[in-house]
């Protein structure tokens, strides 16, 4: 079991590196953990960051300063394990230089490396050079292999205690953040159909993220962009959360899979594999959808059903809190 811990990754807000370091903390004391913010790496006049982003494969301008630092800590701190989260900036060399050291390292990839958004080849190039890739998409694992990355397993996202967990609002907190139904995440172009299909049953929608003001069909309902404390207000205060996978991202689940119920909402959930797997059949902890108009329907239905919207709440907290989906269970996994 390791004793000394470098986590690697974006810090603050819901990212996951800083989420592992706080259960790193709370939950396993026999570790030395130390986090590295990948911020720096991406510090630089915006004319230089898009010519490294359009022209240079979405290349971190600075990340041959950032790999000095991280060799620098490796070299100091001496850890067992490294984990990254998601596209760090760490090239194939470099963690060859730290495997030299006798580190084994490990990548959380919290995105699909192949969606065009995130594609970057100097990162597809370093995956195969990480002792361990966990993936918490099932869809891209045989593409891992394919690439070379040996040892490739399944782990799904999970929840901070620390973020999300349930609240007592005030009644002006309630009312502010109030909606039939909620949903938190980008405005990703296959989702707009989902919360236009809402609001025109007359459904009355609380949209939290990025870019839905640029939709006609959207921007009316759109909150913004909100932060923690805000977001679990908002669960609180819906009488539905909407679960939606990214399709771009392939996902079976998203991280607002853990979090929504270990606030405490009724989920209206789409359906996939891994949604079944997490919450079992439908109605017993969740309300499943397949399509757009099944949404609409099993929502309508919902809302005229208070009672059941409070038992599903009960049940899906109560299956995700005891179910060992902590951030700290997480870790564990990653550490055997």
């Amino acid at each position: 079991m390791p004793q000394k811990l470098l986590l690697i990754g974006r810090s603050g807000g819901t990212h996951l590196a800083e989420s592992l370091f706080r259960a790193s903390k709370d939950f396993l004391s026999h570790l030395s953990t130390q986090l590295i913010d990948v911020q720096p790496a991406y510090e630089a006049p915006k004319w230089y960051r898009q010519i490294n982003w359009h022209l240079l494969g979405k290349r971190p301008p600075n990340i041959k300063s950032f790999e000095q630092i991280v060799i620098k800590n490796c070299a100091e701190f001496q850890p067992d394990l490294l984990i990254a989260t998601g596209i760090v900036p760490i090239s194939s060399s470099t963690l060859q230089k730290i495997q030299d050291l006798g580190i084994r390292t490990v990548n959380f990839i919290t995105d699909d490396p192949w969606n065009p958004a995130h594609y970057a080849q100097w990162f597809i190039q370093a995956l195969p050079c990480y002792n361990t890739i966990f993936s918490p998409r099932q869809a891209i694992i045989k593409e891992l292999n394919q690439i070379g990355c040996q040892d490739v397993r399944y782990l799904a996202f999970g929840y901070d205690p620390h973020l999300f967990y349930p609240i007592s609002p005030t009644s002006l907190q309630f009312e502010t953040h109030t909606s039939d139904v909620m949903f938190a995440g980008g405005a990703d172009r296959d989702r707009i159909s989902y919360i236009s299909a809402l609001i025109d049953a007359g459904i009355n929608v609380g949209i939290y993220g990025g870019y839905w003001e640029r939709y006609n069909e959207t921007k009316k309902y759109n909150r913004g962009l909100i932060d923690i404390e805000n977001l679990r207000l908002a669960i609180h205060s819906a009488k539905i959360a909407l679960c939606l996978v990214r399709k771009a991202n392939r996902d079976e689940h998203v991280m607002r899979t853990f979090e929504v119920p270990a606030v405490g909402a009724c989920m209206l959930t789409e359906d996939t594999l891994d949604h079944r797997e997490i919450f079992g059949a439908e109605g017993e902890n969740v309300i499943y959808f397949q399509t757009i108009a099944e949404m609409v329907e099993k929502a309508k239905w919902l809302l005229d059903r208070p009672e059941e919207r409070l038992r599903l709440s009960i049940a899906a907290h109560q299956r995700i809190v005891t179910g060992k989906h902590r951030y700290s269970d997480r870790l564990q996994s990653m550490l055997l």
